[in-house]
């Protein structure tokens, strides 16, 4: 039987309360049930991210995996779907799935990540070929960002009226004209829905391959907004932080092959997003106090950088 890593029991109960106790004490059960019906042995300690755990294990022929089980969540439902639709593409293979226990069996890839790189633009340049690679025509069945627009418009302007915040209304109205302009619009392309830096790994079939997607349909530009997003605070520490969002968001653009005023636009979108979010809910980095304060300082000054077509 398995054992759960505390930081990740700890945390799980701490975002879904009695539920994710519940879940957290069936967890070693479903794991070994899994295990023996997929014929797999465990090779490895328990690892974790923000919502599963990861078991790696040793299949009956020979070759490595690992087992994923996450926490029941409607953001997680789509995730084998996409794997599905890549077929390794950019992304790792999925070799069994369990929608009922929200379980995969998935080619087994390094634990370090493409944010552990210190060259930016090499971070940039992946994330962006990663996204091009990625986006194939999206199969039936997987939610439609367009669908979320009307949401998206409301959200906005009811955050901007009813919370204490210091994004000026150009800011607002410009995330709320992409919404309306090209959030209604978008085309049927499968796209990851939280490319960063944390969800590519380095591999052995590929250099960097993709992990933890939502599985989306959807502009492949709103994956910039993305990637963009999570490095707000790299991007606000240069020297120069409008040079350095011009450059991520040229390299951005030219890596995936995006018209790179498109990316500007949806990665201004996610700025404001999450400067409201960051207000009603913290960052998973912060929830409360001055490093709350901070990062929402960073965010709003990231939204407002994006907001002109030159980012200066």
């Amino acid at each position: 039987m398995i054992w759960i890593p505390e930081e990740f029991a700890r945390s799980t109960v701490q975002r879904e309360g009695g539920s994710g106790a519940a879940w957290l004490a069936e967890l070693p059960t479903i794991v070994d049930e899994l295990l023996e019906r997929w014929q797999c042995v465990p090779d490895g300690d328990v690892m974790h991210g923000g919502v599963g755990v990861i078991v790696p294990v040793r299949r009956p022929a020979g070759g490595t995996a690992v087992l994923k089980v996450s926490f029941p969540h409607s953001g997680n439902v789509y995730e084998p779907d996409a794997f599905v639709a890549w077929r390794g593409r950019g992304a790792v293979l999925l070799h069994e799935r369990d929608d009922e226990r929200f379980a995969m069996l998935l080619e087994r890839v390094r634990t370090s990540t493409l944010a552990e790189v210190e060259d930016g633009d090499e971070v940039v340049t992946v994330a962006g070929r990663i996204n091009r690679r990625l986006a194939v025509p999206a199969p039936p069945g997987l939610p439609r960002l367009r669908e979320q627009a009307d949401a998206w418009e409301e959200q906005l302007r009811k955050d901007a009226e009813e919370l204490t915040h210091t994004l000026s209304r150009h800011v607002v109205d410009a995330a709320v004209a992409t919404v309306r302009e090209l959030g209604r619009v978008q085309p049927d392309i499968l796209i990851h829905g939280d490319l960063h830096a944390r969800n590519i790994l380095r591999a052995d079939r590929e250099p960097w391959l993709a992990v933890d997607p939502k599985g989306y349909a959807g502009d492949p530009a709103y994956d910039g907004g993305t990637l963009l997003k999570s490095r707000a605070l790299t991007l606000l520490a240069a020297d120069d932080p409008a040079k350095a969002v011009h450059r991520t968001l040229d390299v951005f653009a030219e890596a995936a092959e995006l018209d790179r005023e498109r990316t500007r636009r949806w990665a201004q979108f996610h700025a404001v997003q999450a400067a409201f979010w960051g207000r009603h809910h913290g960052f998973r980095i912060a929830r409360s106090g001055p490093r709350l304060d901070s990062l929402t300082e960073f965010v709003d000054r990231l939204a407002e950088l994006l907001t002109t077509s030159s980012c200066s």
